[in-house]
């Protein structure tokens, strides 16, 4: 297969108009020029140049070669231009994924802001609860939310946040009852929670001096979708442990009311995964930084 650069040189020597210069303008030696252009005529089996002392002049099939050459040097131009943009400012596509929660517990509001400040990037966000393949499915990264430590991993990882989670109800599901002074006071409430394989749930919170207190119980609605489960907490439906993030603005406005504050689950990390950090866009990379910048403000109004 022909060597893309001995085109690149064959046009550049055309265009200068001898090997001296053409040598010259790409650093290279004159003779090691013309032994480039004299194979890639033995490779093609043609006279492409007609030479002289004193002259340099295209033959016939030199010249219909050379403009398919010229055409293909703007071409490789042009790709290397595309990616020197992206690398040099935002812009172009960005496929990443969340779970359906994340989406209304802040993360939409950076990515809108985001957007804003960028208008050449577009973003198309995977809202889905299940594990997805970085890699596999082409995503520039995954958001995710685990319990440390993280597992072992060949993809690199960014960490973008933490998340607790606290015991919340409405407040017409709280005038029903005794207010609680302890988890297990809580037996008798109504609760949610994440759906689990195991169909046996269980909350495990910690007090502020490390004390695990747990509580198993039987949920009156148990789902996978945290915003599925914030909605029956609006409503009185029943307890729930929920993110604090996600709850924060109903918090503040007394939708929800916040049981046993002194309780809370330990946190998880909010990162992101990706394939790598080497030739990441600065798409990507401004990205991250909003959402990380995004997070600690949230964590500022708390």
């Amino acid at each position: 297969m022909t060597d893309l650069n001995d085109l690149r040189l064959f046009v550049e020597v055309v265009e200068q108009g001898s090997y001296t210069a053409a040598a010259r303008t790409l650093g290279l030696q004159t003779s090691k020029l013309s032994r480039r252009v004299r194979a890639l005529e033995e490779e093609l089996g043609v006279r492409l140049l007609n030479r002289t002392s004193r002259s340099l002049s295209l033959t016939e099939i030199g010249r219909r070669f050379h403009q398919h050459c010229v055409a293909l040097v703007a071409e490789s131009r042009a790709a290397r231009d595309i990616v020197d943009q992206t690398r040099s400012q935002p812009q172009g596509t960005l496929r990443i994924s969340c779970p359906v929660g994340m989406l209304s517990s802040g993360i939409t509001a950076i990515i809108a802001q985001y957007l804003q400040d960028n208008p050449q990037v577009q973003v198309l966000i995977d809202a889905t609860n299940r594990r997805v393949d970085v890699v596999e499915e082409g995503l520039d990264f995954a958001i995710r939310v685990r319990l440390p430590p993280l597992e072992n991993t060949d993809l690199a990882v960014r960490q973008l946040g933490l998340s607790a989670q606290v015991l919340v109800a409405s407040p017409k599901l709280v005038a029903r009852h005794t207010t609680p002074a302890s988890l297990a006071s809580l037996e008798s409430w109504p609760t949610l929670a994440m759906a689990s394989n195991s169909e046996r749930f269980t909350w495990h919170l910690v007090d502020a001096e490390g004390k695990t207190a747990s509580l198993t119980h039987q949920p009156r609605l148990a789902t996978d979708d945290l915003a599925s489960l914030r909605i029956a907490a609006l409503n009185g439906v029943g307890v729930a442990v929920l993110p604090r993030e996600l709850v924060d603005a109903d918090l503040r406005a007394g939708l929800l009311l916040h049981l046993l504050p002194d309780l809370t689950t330990a946190p998880g990390l909010i990162h992101a995964i990706f394939p790598s950090r080497r030739g990441m866009v600065p798409a990507v990379r401004q990205l991250l930084d909003a959402l990380v910048a995004g997070f600690e403000a949230l964590n500022q109004k708390r």
